[in-house]
């Protein structure tokens, strides 16, 4: 590494150049990244939930559909809007009465129960169905020119439109999130660090990993909106330790050598302690690409690349910015507020004992309350309520009772009794609105002018037979989920391979899906960076005591919202313990490597410790609340509530991390020295007695 980190500080100006250059292509790819919106999209092909999707989409072309509420409106004006709206590019069929029966005709000549569901006051529903799925730029755009209906008392309701408005908020909110992000990390940077300059200096060097790293998400395919939104934030936060490690160990070089010398060694120094931590951060966010629910791999992948990109940066990109700003950086400095703790480290030192009886003490009913926080799958119910599309969701619940659709696939083998008594069964469960089929369509008694082959084209394709079933009930409420396995018992008694798409399925598969993921992505977060730090210090004793310190900081976190009574969305519990072990280990192994620095120097043990807590705290709190401001400012402007509980879990877990390595961590460094001793190569033997006690 000698050599490598003299020829960084021999060519850093042509170093910096090509980085620059780098960046040109890396911003054509961030704008050629395809941005996906739909969540549920994210569940794994093998669900049923999924194969019903495929099919409805390839066969019925259903595969993205959603319902346009027409207030007020005559039905020529909704005839001539639902024209426009087949114009529209992207719109596969606006299906509405005049499909099937001429407006001419009176509603009342149309069966009872496809008046209830077309027809309501003042109000008549269209049915909108889109050329490609959800999540595809194409039904993106159509959705924004239907959205312009919106004025004339007309809204498009469904996970679609949710989509759309998705889309909209998040375009708008994220260069927001990433500004903030990056005041208030320099204000905690110019707090804890002497030059003024030196915070700006990180930023300019923080822009080229950043940038990078959303450039080269082009090879992906396309992003979660929730990475998007989140990865300025997060890279900044947990990378941004890096920068400083670097610039305080060139200082103190200085005071030795020249400074091209001083950068070389400290350029030596830091990727030696930066690679070892950042591993063990990387390991953390490669943990969730193993879950089914891919969103967990589209988080990890770039969050992970993040990682590797923030180091590179750190070791090649920065040097230059801080030798190219050295006089600057030196000459314009001020006092700081975040100094090394003294009273801290020596109560920690005098009640080591006492701390580790609350560590348990606090330990036992934050891990109950971890285990039974509330968790909502919901995702219409943390959105705005001021989006058009959720305006026109609850316009179908309250006047359409249509709540949740659900889509339901049989074998077109089936006969025309056994589907009406399939449907007879079905409209007898509780919750059960109405259920809608071609056989609805057939016998007796209707309009002959009625177009049964019209609906049949609509009802009946593949092989298989569509039943449209509206349910009174809220996707992913216990009460779907049991009136979907009633529904699945009914349809399996008259078709064994029959399936039920829709939200209210897919969310339920949803709920299955990450209930696995959680317990999955937990353990083998915890397995990789045991064996990470295992192998690190060659230790066993020591793994088990830092990812323990850092657990209890996670189920603090995790439990304070079971006490407040404060509701999660699902993705939380799958990423923040995660992201925040990820980011915790490193404070972790910088607090551990200096005590076992100062035993080594012939220190006792407190002796050690106490050095250990001062000598780390001001890395420690200056990322931690660096960490802190840029998600908890991101969380006062965020609308949805996806995106602010997301945050806020973030921002509170750097505060709790904080805590509990600069307090738990050393007490069970001393309380356990012997046992360190005996399961560590190498560890420098030590006794209690610390110097003058």
């Amino acid at each position: 590494m000698d050599k490598m980190s003299k020829w960084i500080v021999k060519y850093r100006n042509l170093i910096l150049a090509v980085a620059i250059i780098l960046l040109i292509p890396s911003a054509i790819g961030y704008f050629n990244i395809n941005i996906n919106y739909d969540l549920l999209s994210y569940l794994p092909s093998t669900s049923e939930s999924m194969k019903t999707q495929k099919i409805l989409g390839d066969d019925f072309n259903l595969s993205s559909v959603d319902f346009l509420v027409v207030n007020n409106k005559s039905d020529q004006e909704a005839a001539k809007i639902k024209e426009e709206i087949n114009k529209i590019d992207g719109v596969e069929k606006c299906i509405w009465r005049d499909d099937v029966l001429d407006i001419s005709v009176p509603k009342q000549a149309i069966p009872e129960s496809i008046q209830d569901m077309l027809y309501s006051g003042n109000s008549t529903m269209m049915i909108v169905t889109f050329k490609e799925p959800t999540s595809s730029m194409r039904t993106m755009n159509a959705i924004s020119k239907i959205k312009k209906y919106t004025k004339d008392d007309c809204y498009l309701g469904g996970i679609s439109a949710i989509s759309e408005d998705t889309k909209d908020q998040t375009e708008h909110d994220t260069p927001i999130y990433a500004g903030i992000a990056v005041v208030l990390c320099m204000v905690v940077l110019f707090l804890g660090l002497e030059s003024t300059i030196a915070p700006v200096v990180f930023m300019l060097g923080m822009i080229f990993p950043i940038v990078y790293n959303f450039g080269t998400n082009v090879f992906l395919g396309e992003i979660s909106y929730i990475t998007k939104a989140l990865a300025v934030v997060l890279q900044l936060a947990v990378t941004l330790d890096y920068s400083i490690f670097l610039l305080h160990r060139y200082q103190e070089e200085k005071q030795k050598l020249p400074n091209e010398e001083a950068m070389a060694k400290a350029i030596k120094a830091t990727f030696t302690s930066i690679t070892s931590s950042s591993i063990t951060t990387i390991a953390g966010f490669v943990a969730l690409c193993v879950m089914q629910l891919t969103l967990g791999r589209d988080i990890g992948i770039v969050m992970a690349k993040g990682v590797v990109l923030g180091v590179l940066s750190t070791i090649f990109i920065l040097p230059s910015l801080l030798m190219f700003f050295d006089k600057t950086i030196e000459k314009y400095k001020h006092k700081t507020i975040l100094n090394e703790l003294h009273r801290v480290p020596r109560f920690v030192i005098h009640h080591y004992k006492k701390i580790l009886v609350a560590f348990v003490l606090i330990f036992i009913p934050f891990g109950y309350g971890q285990s039974h926080t509330n968790i909502y799958y919901d995702l219409i119910s943390g959105m705005p309520g001021d989006f058009a599309s959720i305006i026109g969701t609850n316009q179908l619940k309250d006047k359409f009772d249509m709540t949740t659709t659900h889509f339901v696939l049989v074998d077109d083998k089936l006969t025309t009794n056994e589907i009406q008594n399939m449907c007879s069964e079905i409209k007898d469960l509780k919750g059960i609105h109405n259920v809608l089929a071609y056989e609805e369509f057939v016998g007796p008694g209707l309009a002959s002018n009625f177009t049964p082959s019209v609906v049949k084209d609509i009802f009946q394709n593949g092989g298989k037979k569509l039943i449209v079933v509206n349910s009174d009930y809220k996707a992913a409420t216990n009460e779907l989920n049991t009136q979907l396995d009633k529904m699945d018992t009914i349809i399996h008694k008259y078709d064994k391979k029959g399936m039920i798409g829709g939200e209210g399925s897919m969310t339920r598969d949803l709920i299955t899906t990450t209930n696995t993921d959680f317990a999955m992505v937990n353990v083998l977060s915890v397995i990789m960076i045991f064996i990470i730090v295992a192998l690190t210090f060659k230790s066993f004793a020591l793994p088990v005591i830092l990812v323990l310190t850092i657990e209890f900081a996670i189920t603090i976190n995790m439990g304070i919202p079971f006490f407040t009574k404060t509701t999660l969305p699902f993705i939380a519990s799958m990423v923040i313990g995660t992201i925040q072990l990820g980011a915790t280990v490193d404070y972790a192994i910088l607090m551990t490597t200096r005590f076992k620095e100062e035993l080594s120097h012939g220190k006792k043990v407190k002796e050690a410790a106490l050095i250990a807590m001062e000598k780390s705290s001001v890395s420690i709190m200056t990322s931690g609340f660096s960490f802190f401001a840029a998600c908890i400012g991101v969380s006062f402007i965020a609308k949805m509530d996806l995106i602010k509980s997301l945050v806020i879990l973030l921002a509170r877990g750097a505060l709790i991390s904080v805590v509990s390595i600069l307090l738990v961590l050393p007490s069970l460094l001393i309380f356990c020295h012997k046992f360190i001793e005996k399961t560590t190569k190498n560890w420098p033997e030590s006794n209690m007695e610390a110097k003058g006690e």
